[in-house]
């Protein structure tokens, strides 16, 4: 049995979804519930079947009610463990703990939670471990950790048991001291910030808090714990916004319990390790930042050892804690030797690279003590740091490519600060830069590319206005690219995020007006054809430029298509002859085209004649035609692609777009990708149940009824098919472009192999004013269990573009499957009653896969009878006598299962006996009616 589970919890753990595809997460479960309840299996081996539940407790136990139900039995497992076994109690404590909170429990107060909350408490406070051993002190460490997960998961949970926290960190000698110490803050920082939302709370609340030692929060006020998704927000930092936004409690001077508290975990934080002490001044500074009675002179003694620390953490929280209080804890001097120390720590030769990045973004966000900028997110240098300061983070070409990056920017921020267009830095700067040109023009890597190209973006970012460095760097550029045009795209990226980011510099115009005139001037003997691509590319996007004059490139084009038709127009190259089409779509376009005509249609005419490709010509022709037979507005209208009022509509498609390369033909073929899903599956409301006729048979016929029905399963013929009806609409919010849609082409696929694969459905249309369109879903079960399908669907739009929308996953529900008996249609109602009579015989032997079981509840006689109408009214076998005591119902569960029913009440409970032929179903059976009853329980309570 060990290594049967062995291998199955390996094959779980590789692929839970693929393992559930073969069973249910049900049934997976009631039996790693039933394995370790077992006592013949070794507690190894339970530790083992712990793991699914510890990693994947969602997948396990989806809804609250499992989760309640799965602790339960966890629970009465712990309880029977004997006390020796400590690993595994361990394991079922962080089981628990994963249970509960994944499943909703401690946040929906249920009485598992609040039982299992006790243990961990009881189990904390227990410190009579043997002498020599140390199970004890092992199970408490764990019941703390899962102490602070439950706190974490429910802000407030241990608000009533400060006091009894506070105690259990003061009287214990162990390492378990800083767990309950870690403990005691969180569940004080949770406390506190509860009772800034209470109207009215003051010091005598927060006192009372300070010295209560009740239960759980929830037992005293459900409503205190909840908390929303503002609040949890709130509550992952408090101090990382505005002082101004966090909610303050208001004491007065007269909290000197508070300060107490405080003090006691002050005195000992030097105790702790460096991460947890981080996470202590971390929520010490949050708890302070909310009551102003305390003043934040109290960490006055910790403050000079955090200064002078060399963990990351701790300099990070000290920064934190300088952010909260500024000048009202840290004087001038402090601020000065923090600066300093910061910059001394960035270029430190014993540091990392990730930490001397992070102590220069440090310095680009370091708190002012009274600061000149209001922005939360914007780099700027603190007024302390100087250029001389500063002088010693000065980039290197020995940097890595972060380092030279974070320093350039570092130091054009100081130096833009300093305002001197001639300073020397100004000038380092840009011979800096230089440096890196003259790298990548000997051949640098691909990393030295990169670096150079983001650093020119750094200085024209800071120092476009500096004409003289600009327009330098412009020729230095262009130069660049005559010697390497593989450089096109990054020099072309480059002029288009400056375009975009510096909408007010012209910067970008007078590069491309270089790089069009280095390219122009070129000899024709001396181009090399490898090279003209990018020529064409970089000249297609000077041509986007109305500033720039475009009859130089004209000029060129006309020499290369006229001069080289042995070569270049005869050999045809789709690529190269799209590339010069691209340029004369520009042109097109281009203001002045008027005295650029004549040229223009000869290179045109030229390539419609010569050019060996046929596409190529056929485009040419086209252009020649548009350019010869159209006005200037006709041809705008139909080159440019208008975009649609309204907005987000799409653009319009025209003729021409197939024209321009990765453009038109590019957005013709491609199927694009929605955003979100355009459109659902929505449950189709079922039809009026109709009657059976009571049709007659001979009685000869009657005793071969089960015969009878079973014979039918071997026919060829006879296939279970389950018809699930839907409606196809519109989701919300709608989107105009998609108000009418046609060609629908719907895919699923499965999640597991319960089901036959689904065939693809054709949809004609949807329009969103229009009555949706009924989509039946035919399910060929090979296994009866609940299923989730993926949906997905191409469609066209009314512009003519294909689309791909990923659909809201359709959920099969377990009574979704149920079926009334196949019989054949001259049955009567007797020969049904029959089948059930002898199918209850067969399987109450509970013989093979059969197996009867009993489900009761709370409900009367007419809540029992509503419940019957209103789900098994279907199912229900007709009785003769029509005053029997108790409902029968016979439910067929494709492809060939079946599911009896006997429902009958007494005076204090309902009960639902059940038989089917295949045990596997019965927990999506208990779950089904736990469902139906307890929702009726609910209403009549």
């Amino acid at each position: 049995m060990a290594t049967n589970w062995t291998e199955r919890i390996r094959a779980f753990c590789c692929s839970p979804s693929g393992f559930l595809t073969e069973t249910s997460p049900d049934t997976f479960l009631s039996e790693l519930l039933r394995e370790l309840r077992d006592d013949r299996v070794s507690y190894g081996v339970k530790v083992l079947l712990l793991s699914p539940l510890c990693e994947y407790p969602t997948l396990l136990c989806s809804s609250e009610s499992a989760g309640e139900e799965t602790a339960l039995d966890l629970m009465s497992v712990f309880t029977q463990c004997p006390s020796r076994f400590s690993q595994f109690r361990c394991h079922l404590l962080v089981a628990l703990t994963g249970v509960l909170v994944c499943s909703s429990c401690v946040n929906g107060h249920s009485r598992a939670a609040l039982d299992f909350l006790d243990l961990l408490l009881r189990m904390a406070r227990d410190a009579s471990d043997p002498p020599g051993e140390g199970t004890r002190r092992l199970l408490r460490a764990t019941a703390c950790d899962c102490l602070r997960e439950m706190e974490a998961s429910c802000p407030g949970l241990l608000s009533q048991r400060l006091e009894l926290l506070a105690g259990l960190r003061q009287l214990e000698t162990s390492r378990l001291h800083q767990a309950f110490g870690v403990l005691q803050i969180l569940a004080l920082r949770n406390a506190v910030y509860q009772l800034t939302k209470q109207a009215g709370a003051g010091a005598a609340h927060l006192k009372a808090l300070l010295g209560g030692n009740g239960s759980v929060a929830w037992e005293a006020d459900q409503e205190a714990v909840h908390m929303d998704a503002t609040d949890a927000a709130m509550l992952s930092s408090l101090i990382l916004g505005p002082m101004g936004r966090v909610p303050t409690l208001h004491t007065g001077p007269d909290c000197k319990e508070l300060r107490s508290v405080l003090s006691s975990l002050l005195e000992e934080s030097y105790l702790l390790t460096p991460l947890c002490q981080a996470a202590l001044f971390h929520r010490l500074t949050e708890v302070v930042a909310m009551v102003p009675g305390i003043p934040p002179a109290v960490f006055r003694a910790q403050l000079l050892r955090l200064l002078g620390t060399n963990e990351v953490c701790l300099l990070h929280v000290t920064l934190l804690m300088k952010c909260g209080f500024t000048d009202s804890l840290f004087s001038a001097e402090d601020e000065a030797f923090l600066l300093k120390r910061l910059v001394v720590l960035s270029q430190h030769p014993l540091l990392s690279s990730p930490e001397k990045l992070f102590y220069m973004d440090c310095i680009l966000h370091f708190p002012e003590n009274r600061p000149i900028s209001c922005g939360d997110s914007d780099e700027a240098p603190p007024v302390l740091l100087t250029p001389q300061l500063a002088s010693v983070l000065l980039p290197s070409v020995f940097n890595d490519s972060a380092t030279l990056l974070s320093r350039l920017n570092l130091q054009a921020l100081v130096f833009l600060e300093e305002g001197d267009e001639e300073s020397r830095g100004l000038a380092y700067i840009y011979d800096h830069l230089a440096a890196l040109l003259h790298i990548v023009d000997r051949g640098g890597s691909r990393d030295i590319v990169v670096t150079f190209f983001r650093a020119a973006f750094l200085f024209l970012f800071y120092f476009h206005h500096v004409e003289r460095y600009a327009t330098c760097l412009s020729e230095q550029l262009c130069h660049l690219y005559l010697q390497h045009t593989r450089l096109a795209p990054h020099i072309l990226n480059l002029v288009n995020q400056t375009q975009e980011r510096l909408p007010e510099c012209k910067w970008f115009v007078g590069l491309l007006q270089g790089l069009q005139r280095v390219i122009t001037r070129v000899p024709f003997g001396q181009l090399p054809l490898h090279d003209l691509s990018s020529h064409l590319k970089v000249l297609d996007r000077v041509a986007e430029e109305e500033e720039i004059c475009q009859r130089s490139s004209l000029c060129f084009l006309s020499t290369i298509v006229t001069q080289t038709s042995s070569s270049l127009c005869t050999s045809g190259d789709w690529r190269l002859g799209n590339g010069l089409l691209g340029v004369c779509r520009r042109v097109l376009l281009h203001p002045n085209l008027d005295s650029m005509l004549i040229p223009l249609a000869d290179i045109l005419q030229h390539l419609a004649f010569h050019y060996g490709d046929t596409d190529i010509r056929d485009h040419a022709r086209l252009y020649y035609t548009f350019l010869t037979m159209l006005s200037r507005e006709k041809l705008s209208a139909v080159l440019v692609q208008s975009a649609a009022e309204g907005g987000g509509q799409v653009k319009k498609r025209t003729l021409s777009c197939v024209m321009a390369e990765s453009e038109g033909l590019t957005n013709t073929l491609t199927v694009h990708q929605t955003e979100k899903p355009i459109f659902q599956l929505t449950e189709a409301l079922p039809g009026p149940h109709q009657e059976a006729e009571n049709l007659q048979l001979n009685q000869e016929d009657e005793y071969k009824t089960l015969e009878c029905y079973r014979a039918q399963f071997s026919k060829s013929g006879f296939a279970s098919l389950i018809v699930l009806k839907y409606h196809l609409t519109h989701t919300e919010p709608h989107d105009p472009r998609f108000e009418q849609l046609f060609s629908i082409q719907l895919h699923f696929s499965l999640t597991d192999d319960h089901y036959e694969e689904l065939q693809d459905i054709s949809v004609p249309c949807l329009f969103r004013q229009g009555p949706p369109p009924v989509v039946q879903l035919t399910l060929k079960p090979r296994r009866p269990y609940p299923t989730t399908i993926h949906a997905s669907a191409i469609f066209t739009s009314k512009d003519g573009l294909t689309w791909h929308t990923a659909m809201p996953d359709i959920h099969v529900a377990f009574q979704q499957v149920f079926l009334p008996l196949p019989a054949p249609p001259t049955w009567s109602r007797a020969s049904t009653r029959d089948v059930f009579e002898c199918l209850w015989d067969e399987m109450r032997h509970e013989t093979g896969e059969s197996c009867i079981s009993l489900f009761c509840c709370q409900l009367g006689e007419a809540a029992l009878k509503a419940l019957v109408e209103k789900h098994f009214h279907s199912f229900l076998v007709p009785d003769p006598l029509e005053e029997a005591a108790e409902f029968r119902a016979l439910l067929f569960l494709p492809p060939k299962s079946h599911m009896l029913l006997k429902i009958g009440s007494t005076e204090d409970a309902a009960h639902f006996n059940m038989a089917t032929d295949d045990c596997r179903l019965l927990p999506q059976m208990n779950s089904y009616l736990l469902k139906v009853t307890s929702s009726l329980e609910n209403s009549v309570s």
